[in-house]
């Protein structure tokens, strides 16, 4: 199954759990607990804090297993994670919530969340607004809009939302044809440009996905790097292209002690 085809199929489990999430609450009763959560941390000033006292800044990822690499961490603990990763280093969390394909859940964000002081997003295939009111309603700092799932027009009306809701937005893209669709979309402040360095066809991860696109952003346009970030020389050799914020996340979860190695990624 293609890269593409995993995301259509993906796409059309979100339809049926966003029906269900329908039968679960009306709109007003997400709405009333989104408004009870507790009050979002700030997701891209924590990244920009890190930056101005010359750090990189790292969002951190607490995701069990993926489509096409299976189970990675089975000793998989969220409140560890967070704890691990905050002590590394990590100016924000990113929490997988899709159950089906990742083995995520809502309940991982609240419990990584509740363990440390980090902002977090949550990461998941988000595409109707009931998606974004229930991010709020679990706590979440921020939000991750996909371009390669989502209309200008769509992508646009999700980010108003999630800006309502005082939602910080990452938006991920793959490719030069993405990025044109996001810059097409209108979208004001509070976002961040997220490339992804992961081929959607070959599955192949390279840097230059992301040193490729960078002639082509509008200054000013804060850029995340994300997938294939492994060692403290890519790192380097990232910041030294102007790249000073990552989505680092299945190198870390392998790893015995998440916090050291983050901190040797960083160093």
């Amino acid at each position: 199954m293609s890269k593409a085809d995993i995301l259509d199929t993906i796409l059309e489990r979100k339809r049926v759990e966003i029906d269900l999430l329908a039968r679960r609450y009306t709109r007003g009763e997400l709405e009333t607990l989104a408004r009870a959560a507790p009050a979002p941390r700030g997701f891209i000033r924590a990244l920009q804090a890190r930056l101005a006292a010359g750090g990189a800044g790292v969002i951190a990822e607490i995701k069990r297993a993926s489509p096409s690499k299976g189970l990675i961490r089975e000793d998989f603990d969220p409140a560890w994670l967070a704890r691990q990763y905050e002590s590394g280093g990590a100016a924000c969390l990113s929490v997988l919530t899709d159950e089906k394909f990742f083995q995520g859940h809502n309940a991982f964000l609240v419990q990584a969340r509740a363990a440390c002081s980090l902002p977090a997003i949550r990461k998941d295939f988000l595409i109707d607004e009931t998606q974004i009111i229930e991010a709020r309603a679990i706590g979440a700092d921020a939000v991750l809009l996909i371009a390669a799932a989502l209309e200008p027009a769509r992508l646009k009306a999700l980010y108003d939302c999630a800006r309502h809701w005082q939602l910080d937005v990452l938006v991920e893209i793959h490719d030069g044809e993405e990025l044109e669709q996001v810059l097409s979309a209108g979208l004001g402040e509070g976002w961040l440009l997220g490339i992804n360095n992961r081929n959607l066809r070959t599955f192949a991860t390279s840097l230059d996905a992301t040193l490729d696109l960078l002639p082509r952003l509008p200054a000013q346009l804060p850029v995340v790097t994300e997938s294939g970030i492994g060692s403290a020389a890519d790192v380097a050799h990232m910041r030294a292209h102007g790249v000073q914020m990552f989505l680092v996340g299945e190198s870390l979860m392998r790893q015995e002690r998440p916090g050291a190695a983050l901190r040797a990624l960083i160093a």
